[in-house]
């Protein structure tokens, strides 16, 4: 009997785990990380505004644990040994005949002052944070912005901070308060959103304008300060900064012979394949993947990505080279609380659907249906 181990509890590692399943049930799976929770993140756009509450949106995994038949671990990542068999943890060695690492990336924390400003997806308790400092201003200057990797053009996410910006504005507008506040988009590049295409960085910007949200792009960030941004293109003051920074590998990674992208990610083929490492996958932030530029870091890809590597980590299993590559597909929708405009985008098509309320409800709805396969 074949043992497996996925390393991580988020959307490419549940994936992997669903499809391992599938696909051998006599096959044993080991899980590591350091909770058996999943948390979603997509969701965490609502609670600074009130439309979700921290505990809709983390699930406790045991349930789904025991109906896939998982052995988890609650450890962390350290390292790798005998070419990828042993995964080593904080609370001792896993040995495996296949691994597939799922384990995310970590963001680029390096300006200085970074520590003055919010991590937009850092979890349930940065949007608390962010919902208890919006609870507390009377007034002021509100500044959202993002950045990349410049090692790693594609290791970026910008996305949720336009729904973060967008749903501010709107919940600002809902309590009659929207007038004390002026709010700020920020980012080094000149045309935001353009790995989205054309017609959606049209539509975000011209949606900016007909909001009054001001804009400062083009200028690469220096520094922040309490109550302050510093741009190579001019400073501004600003009561609350929410700023995603780029990403990179997980700290893990330094810590063995993985193979590494410029940008610190793990260097996989279109297979989903570590190069020089047998039986072994990566799907999701953690990996750097062959593909079009505008290809993203998002929930959809990182599932596509692990339904890719369990089909390919099967062949190796049966002695066959791989042979299931994965789709490049972007897939979103840019929620501003009360409406959303629909993006999609593969090598072929880039469709743009304007602002509609039945978008938003579907962004709703896809988030219920996609927790009720975790839940109880």
């Amino acid at each position: 009997m074949n043992r497996v181990t996925v390393v991580g509890a988020g959307f490419a590692a549940l994936t992997a785990i669903r499809k391992l399943r599938a696909g051998e049930p006599g096959l044993q799976i080991d899980v590591v990380s350091p909770r058996p929770e999943f948390v979603y993140y997509p969701g965490t756009i609502w609670i600074p505004t009130g439309l979700r509450q921290p505990e809709d949106l983390v699930v406790p995994l045991q349930p789904f644990f025991e109906r896939m038949r998982v052995r988890h671990h609650a450890a962390a990542a350290i390292g790798l040994r005998d070419g990828g068999r042993r995964l080593l943890t904080d609370t001792g060695e896993i040995p495996n005949d296949g691994l597939i690492i799922a384990s995310g990336g970590q963001f680029l924390r390096k300006l200085p002052g970074i520590e003055h400003s919010f991590l937009p997806c850092g979890g349930v308790e940065t949007a608390v944070q962010i919902r208890d400092r919006l609870q507390q201003l009377q007034g002021g200057t509100l500044a959202f912005g993002f950045a990349g990797n410049p090692k790693e053009p594609a290791a970026m996410r910008g996305g949720p901070v336009f729904e973060f910006l967008f749903g501010v504005d709107d919940w600002l507008r809902e309590q009659k308060r929207r007038d004390r506040f002026r709010l700020v988009f920020f980012t080094p590049a000149e045309k935001p959103g353009a790995r989205l295409g054309p017609k959606a960085v049209a539509g975000i910007m011209q949606e900016m304008a007909r909001r009054g949200i001001d804009t400062h792009l083009g200028h690469k960030p220096k520094a922040f300060e309490p109550g302050r941004v510093v741009t190579e293109g001019g400073a501004f003051d600003a009561d609350l900064i929410l700023f995603m920074p780029g990403m990179t590998g997980n700290a893990w990674f330094d810590d063995s012979e993985l193979p590494r992208s410029p940008g610190g990610l793990i260097q996989a083929d279109r297979f989903c394949q570590v190069a020089g490492f047998e039986r072994t996958f990566v799907a999701g932030d953690a990996g750097s993947f062959p593909g079009p530029e505008w290809m993203p870091k998002q929930a959809h890809m990182a599932d596509l990505q692990a339904a890719a590597a369990v089909a390919n980590l099967f062949d190796a299993f049966a002695g066959k080279p791989a042979s299931h590559d994965f789709k490049a597909e972007l897939m979103c929708i840019i929620d501003t609380r009360s409406s959303g405009m629909f993006v999609w985008r593969t090598e072929r098509r880039n469709v743009v659907l304007p602002a509609f309320k039945g978008f938003h409800w579907a962004k709703r709805f896809f988030e219920h249906a996609y927790l009720r396969k975790y839940r109880g």
